[in-house]
């Protein structure tokens, strides 16, 4: 999981994060202001978490941006805990805040192999 915490310090300073763990799954918790299930994509592929937002504003027609120092994007790319695959992954976005549940992988059972000999 250190992985996973680097890759975290290298969110733009807007992005706050937390990792929680338990004997079961991991919850990640990144806060993303203006950001909506329509406005955000993620995905997992090649044991990393692909995570796509954008903010969405609604500026009245009369103003224009004079200055704007939130990014209006998030474009992060982030290692998965070796023992979780993002299969069964579940995510809810509320107020902007985002929050990730990445079961952790189960071992199987121990099987007996069957050994035949002459």
């Amino acid at each position: 999981m250190s992985a996973l915490r680097e890759a975290l310090r290298d969110l733009p300073d807007a992005v706050f994060a937390d990792v929680l763990e338990s004997e079961d799954e991991y919850l990640l918790v990144l806060d993303l202001p203006g950001v909506t299930a329509d406005t955000i994509d993620v995905t997992v592929e090649g044991g990393r978490l692909r995570i796509d937002g954008q903010r969405s504003k609604d500026v009245p027609g009369e103003f224009t941006f004079v200055r704007e120092d939130r990014s209006v994007f998030l474009d992060a790319e982030l290692p998965l805990p070796p023992d979780t695959t993002g299969q069964g992954g579940e995510g809810t976005v509320e107020n902007g805040v985002l929050e990730l549940r990445l079961p952790k992988a189960t071992a199987a059972p121990s099987t007996t192999i069957p050994i035949d000999g002459n």
